[in-house]
């Protein structure tokens, strides 16, 4: 969130985030919400794995609907989301993965590039549906695996370029909304 909060201090990204969802009450995204003076909120899906029911989603609809939400940027959050959600802002949810997708949807991706010995990997901005980021793709951007890279050192320099991707591809769909 900080890329995105960043890019629209400096003018590089015409938007404004009024409302911040977490369903890990650990996220560090919370406190920088918090700290930015922006309404945050808990998604409540303890005890569930990586489910997520649909009480949460209609609790979860109603909320952005009543914040004004027209875009919902996913960043971290490990579950699918199904009807209402998906009906409600059909296609109008994006989210950032740490791949080339459609290589190593799910958990773990830049691991699973340094265990299979891939020569690139990267990020990808793609449009939300109810499969494992299996979305249209929006955005990409390539990274090396180099020799003796660690999946800690990957994740670094993938993150490097989630940064800079994942706000122009926030300016480009909601260009197209307009």
């Amino acid at each position: 969130m900080q890329a995105i909060l960043d890019a629209i201090t400096e003018g590089r990204l015409d938007a404004e985030i009024v409302l911040v969802l977490s369903d890990n009450p650990d996220a560090f995204i919370l406190e920088r919400g918090r700290r930015a003076n922006l309404p945050c909120g808990l998604i409540d899906c303890r005890g569930l794995s990586s489910r997520f029911p649909a009480e949460s989603q209609e609790e979860t609809t109603r909320a952005l609907r009543e914040a004004g939400v027209e875009l919902v940027c996913l960043a971290g959050f490990m579950r699918l989301l199904r009807a209402p959600l998906l009906e409600a802002f059909a296609g109008r949810i994006i989210n950032i993965h740490p791949s080339l997708l459609p290589a190593y949807p799910g958990l773990h991706a830049w691991t699973q590039a340094v265990e299979d010995k891939a020569t690139e990997s990267g990020c990808t901005v793609h449009f939300v549906d109810a499969g494992m980021d299996s979305g249209p793709i929006i955005s990409q951007a390539t990274v090396p695996v180099l020799p003796g890279d660690t999946p800690e050192s990957l994740h670094a320099r993938i993150q490097v370029e989630e940064h800079r991707i994942y706000p122009e591809a926030i300016s480009r769909v909601a260009a197209e909304l307009q």
